[in-house]
């Protein structure tokens, strides 16, 4: 699973991916920011500046990486968005893998 969440500073981006990442709850975790977001909110129509997670999980690993989030997560309502990985390189996709099997057996 390839899981999308976005934050309003690097700051809290690297937090959020050492906790995700230090807690097993992924393979692993990329920061790309600062990235422009236009959106609506309450009414409002938003233009900030945001920093997206992509984070490498697996189906099983996907309820508690949301809860993770969400406890973890500034905004009231964070983006979570998981997308399933249906091909990709074999050596990424076996990192992956290897990666899962070792945080599902702790």
């Amino acid at each position: 699973m390839q899981v999308l969440t976005t934050v309003p500073s690097a700051n809290e981006g690297a937090a959020l991916a050492h906790s995700i990442t230090s807690q097993r709850l992924a393979a692993g975790v990329q920061i790309i920011g600062p990235i422009r977001s236009m959106y609506w909110w309450r009414g409002s129509l938003r233009d900030e500046q945001e920093w997206q997670l992509i984070i490498m999980t697996t189906h099983a690993l996907l309820a508690a990486l949301e809860n993770h989030i969400r406890a973890n997560h500034s905004y009231e309502t964070p983006e979570i968005i998981a997308t399933e990985i249906v091909a990709g390189s074999d050596d990424y996709l076996d990192w992956i893998s290897a990666e899962t099997q070792r945080i599902d057996a702790s």
